[in-house]
Formats: C-alpha cells, structure tokens, sequence
C-alpha cells in the first residue's frame, strides 16, 4: 500500500472541512505539497515532515507555507517543537482557506483516531489582546483557557498579536504546554508575516491542537543506529550531540546558543547603529565590540544565562537545548542583534524589554529591529521629526559618550514608542501596505529619499525582507525566498557568480531539511542523511533528490527580486570588499577588480555584481522538467 500524506481542508468562512490524500513520491512533504495548495487554493499551509514523532532528532518541526503578504511571493517559515502535538492530530497538513466573517480562534482535536473535530469559533480579538499580559500572551491564555479542557494531552497554541491586523510582518508565535502550563519558551513562525496572512486573509486570530492518534512513527533506534554507524562510524545519539555542539554550549568559546557563539565570534564584523558600523574604521568597531558586546552585554548573557544553565528545548526532546533563557526571557541572536545593537541597545535589560515589547505585539523581530533602527537613524539625523514618527524623544545614536546601560534604555524607550507608532498610524506612519510603499510616499510628500539608509531586499514592486544578521554580501542575495538561510552567508569573498551558485546550492540543502519538517541546527546529519533515510524507508532516494531540485526550480522560477533599492546596500557590499582587503588581508584578483569597480561606480559596479550573483542562481536552478 503507497504512504500518503493527508491534508485537511478548512473553509475558515463557514468551518466546513475535507481531508485530501496525496501518495507519498508526488509530493515528500510540507514545502513541495505546500507549493500545490498554494497554487490550487491560495491557502495558508501548516504541517510536518514524513519523521513527526520519530526517534530522529530535530524531526517535529511545524512548516508554514503560502503566500506572503510581506515578501509578496510564496514563502516558507517554520516553529520549532509545534509538529510533535500537531502529529496527533493523525494528518500530515492542514490548509486554510476563505476567511472568518469576524476574527475567530480555530479549534482542532482528535481523540483516539475518532474523525477531526473543527470549529471556527469568533472571538472579542481586540479585546484580549488588551487584557491580561496583553497581545499575543493574552490571546494564548484566552484561547487555553477557553478550550484547554477539551484535550486528554496537553495541545499546543499557535496564536497572533496586534501586528498581525496594522502590519504585513505579523508573526506566528506559540509555547510548549507542560501539565497544564504554558511555559515561557516562545517559538515562532516569525519571518514571512504569516501572522498577518492568518489574520487579514483569513480572518484566523489563533489555533488550537491537539490529539491522541498515534500512528506508524519510525522508532526502530538500532537501525538507526546502524544506518549513522555506516555513515559515521556512530550511532544517531553521538553524531546528533555531536552536530549541535554549538546550540548547546561550545568549550571553544566558553559559550553557546545562537546568541553566544555569533557574538564570541563576530569581533570586528559587528553591526550596530542601523549598519553604520560599516563606515567606521576596524579600530572602532573593535573597541566598540570589546567595550559593549564582550565586555557587556555578551558578559550579561554568559553570567545570566550559560553559567546558570538557564536553557530548554522548543518543546520536543532533542539534545540541543538551543532555547538559552534569562527568567521568561529567551535570547536568540538575530532578534537579540536587531532589537539590541542595530538599535543601539547593548544592556539585556533594555534588549529583554523591547524584545518583549515587539513579541507581544505579534511582530516579526527581525523586520522590526530594522525598520525601528532605520527610524531611528532617521530622527537622530533630523530626516524626520518626532511628530512626523509620532515619538517624544530623539534616539542616543552615536557611540561617543554612550552610558551603555542609560542610553540602551533611552533607545529601548524610544523603540517602544515607535513599536505603538506603527501599530497605531501615528504621525506620518503607515506600514499596512509594507515599508516601500511608505517609503515612496514620504519620498513625494518631503522629497527625502528616506529609503537610502534602510538596509532590506526587494521583492516585486511592494515586497521586502530585512536581511540576515551577518556581514556578508550573500544576505542581500537575489535568492527567490530571502530573509532565511536559503542563501550562502559565509564570511569569505566569494566571487559574484560563484556566490549565486552557493546561494542555490544552499537553497537546496535547506529544502531537504525543510520539506522533511527537521531543524537546520541539525544539519551536520540531516542533509546527508534524509535523502539515505527516505531510500531505506521508502524506496525513494533517487526520486526524492530528484524533487528537492525540481522543487528549487520551481520556488527559482518565482525570482521576482529586484536590484538593490538602497544606497546603504551598496555600501554594505563595498565595505565587506574593501574590509576583506585591509583586514583580512586578502589579496586575491578577483578582489582587488571588485574594489577597483566599487571605487570607480559603486552604482554600476552593485549591480553588475548584482547580476552576476543571479546569473550564479539562474544557471544553477534551471527548470529541468
């Protein structure tokens, strides 16, 4: 009998429901099948992997797909831990259409592989998201305490905020529920706003699940074993604890977690001040990375949290323990960089205030970190004014005379105030239809071209992105879907066209992980061994390598970036050149002639490199079907 993957149909305007059924081969999982229902239903997907509830670790991911009202393209996002309740729920996907006729929590249950139980149930949204510990925590509680009783095991939330209704970059959040509890550890569906996809096109505020079905999850750990001890010479176990070394704690740094490893390591590539670190000298940013990060706010961190073995997982077993918490507060590297030092915040306590702040409006981080610095840099240079941003105070944005813990609470203050700006349409702001288009109208209104200092990717004629946190041309990449790690973001020089056949390549390896629903920290394995794995189960090694190409190709084939819309891109990219030159010492020619290029046009010179980063993707994700 062929495998299938069963997808539930939900019409969120009257709550009617079918289940679809699709052979495993035609489609392996989350991401391909997730491009089909798009298609066909322009439909909000959410499902696991083929190994939801399996021995394997890092297997219980839950992968959001659709298309994306911040990129405007089709996206994928993914939550760590939510696929393990969601894989009781006896289905592989479930597919949202239509939309409520008020906003509305959708409930789902499934007790003892009885059919699904689905209701669309309307709710005073505004309401609790005003209550309680406000917005998205709220709305968790509501939605528990409302329905909570009606499951044998604990279910698992996934809930909206604010920013989901006023802002294309609303996202996804949910918590592991133990013994009746919800706990503090936050995992998001950040990237993407499929939070405010949920909301404005489906009118869904939040959803409850859960179950008890218990189906054919592979558990056979001694072949497992044999298969890795094959590969690696050891068991599933030792190479996993292996591979997540550094989500865990790394003895190399005497730190761990996303957070402690990224900034151990970043020295003089740190970014702070909406990017303008890059013009600084290297002296500079060293001394502003000793004095703030190493000797500050990583010091806080590794006090805090590392010694204090404050950590957890996303609410799955798993070895990683890459949840590295202070009290309720989960730090992770990239919210952590764009909420603290793009914003010029380099305390925890303020960094642990804003980061709240926005997670409990619903937002997207790592977009908000970039639009709040960029807005920032704006008032400190006097672009705009504090009624045009509706603020009541101008940010501490230079590094000379800055009181590291006064001023990062100065700007954390002042991030909030534009946090309820936004959310509110104060003064001159309006984001309902993205940032660009915001950017055009104040561009006509005042004639600044505001968007030259606001560092992001392009997409369409109205979608963006803010970019990966690291310093390196591959983050601005013309990659189909950006803002993830489908792209190469290391931190040597890799020429233009050999940069776009990375970026594809990596877009590649991602899909494996992503369209078999595992988490990219344990990658060291699973991009190996998932294709191995599906031709020791299935049969399918060929066909399933086959897909993930194809699949590439078909996410390629809706490229619609476009070429570096801001000043402060370029920059980014002739600094990184010039910087691997007089710091790293590079010498190389294919360098040197990309400097020389940047010095003499940096405008001609971006977008040639532009186009040769594409031509990289393009010759490399060919449609070859």
């Amino acid at each position: 009998m062929d495998a299938i993957l069963k997808v539930l149909l939900v019409d969120a305007l009257n709550g009617f429901y079918k289940v679809r059924r699709y052979k495993v081969g035609d489609y392996f999982g989350p991401v391909d099948l997730g491009i089909h229902m798009t298609d066909n239903y322009r439909s909000l997907n959410i499902g696991t992997g083929l190994f939801a509830g399996s021995i394997f670790p890092g297997s219980n991911r839950l992968i959001f797909t659709g298309y994306s009202p911040c990129w405007r393209g089709f996206y994928i996002s993914s939550m760590g831990g939510a696929g393990l309740v969601f894989d009781n729920l006896g289905i592989n996907m479930v597919s949202i259409v239509g939309k409520a006729s008020s906003p509305s929590i959708l409930y789902l249950n499934r007790n003892h592989g009885e059919e699904i139980e689905v209701e669309i149930v309307p709710a005073d949204i505004d309401g609790i998201w005003k209550n309680g510990r406000k917005g998205i925590y709220s709305l968790m509680d509501h939605t528990y305490a409302q329905f909570g009783s009606r499951y044998e095991k604990d279910p698992r939330i996934l809930s909206t905020g604010p920013g989901s209704k006023q802002t294309d970059f609303g996202g996804i959040c949910s918590v592991p529920i133990v013994k009746g509890k919800l706990t503090y550890v936050d995992t998001w569906a950040g990237r993407g706003g499929f939070g405010s996809k949920l909301y404005q096109d489906h009118g869904i505020a939040s959803i409850i699940y859960g179950g008890t079905t218990v189906d054919e999850d592979f558990r056979d750990r001694n072949v497992a074993d044999e298969w890795f001890r094959q590969k690696y010479q050891q068991k599933l176990a030792a190479k996993d604890f292996e591979s997540t070394t550094k989500y865990r704690f790394d003895p190399k740094f005497g730190t761990g977690g996303t957070f402690g490893v990224n900034y151990a390591t970043l020295k003089g590539r740190i970014i702070a001040f909406n990017y303008k670190t890059i013009y600084d000298t290297e002296k500079e940013r060293l001394d502003l990375n000793e004095k703030y990060i190493s000797g500050h706010y990583l010091k806080q961190f590794n006090e805090e949290t590392i010694e204090k073995k404050q950590q957890a997982t996303c609410g799955e077993p798993c070895s990683a323990v890459c949840k590295k918490m202070n009290s309720e507060f989960k730090k992770d590297y990239e919210p952590y960089q764009t909420l603290g030092p793009l914003c010029g915040i380099f305390d925890q306590r303020a960094a642990e205030m804003l980061n709240h702040y926005c997670d409990t409006m619903g937002l997207d981080a790592i977009n908000c970190g970039c639009v709040l610095s960029w807005f920032m840099e704006l008032l400190s240079g006097g672009i705009l004014t504090k009624e045009q941003l509706g603020v009541s105070k101008l940010p501490k944005f230079s590094i000379e005379k800055f009181d590291v813990v006064k001023d990062s609470m100065h700007n954390a203050e002042l991030g909030i105030e534009l946090i309820d700006s936004i959310l509110e349409g104060k003064g001159d702001i309006d984001l309902s239809e993205g940032v660009r288009k915001w950017a055009r109208k104040i561009h006509k209104m005042t004639g600044k071209k505001i968007i030259d200092s606001f560092v992001f990717i392009s997409n369409g004629r109205r979608g963006w992105m803010a970019p990966n946190q690291y310093w390196t041309p591959g983050v601005l990449a013309p990659m189909a879907i950006m803002g993830k790690y489908y792209m190469y973001y290391g931190n040597d020089f890799v020429p233009p066209r050999d940069l776009g056949r990375f970026c594809a390549e990596r877009l590649k390896q991602e899909l494996v992980l992503d369209n078999m629903g595992i988490c990219r920290f344990h990658r060291a394995w699973a991009e190996e061994m998932m294709p191995e794995i599906i031709g020791y189960i299935y049969g399918m090694k060929e066909k399933f390598n086959t897909a993930v190409s194809f699949t590439a190709s078909r996410i390629n084939s809706r490229n619609a970036t476009v070429f570096l819309e801001s000043e402060r891109n370029i920059d980014f990219i002739h600094a990184f050149l010039k910087r691997k030159r007089d710091v790293d010492g590079e010498s190389r020619e294919d360098l040197k002639y990309w400097i020389e290029q940047f010095d003499r046009d940096k405008h001609e010179a971006a977008l040639n490199f532009w186009f040769e980063i594409r031509k990289g993707i393009e010759e490399s994700l060919m449609d070859f079907q």
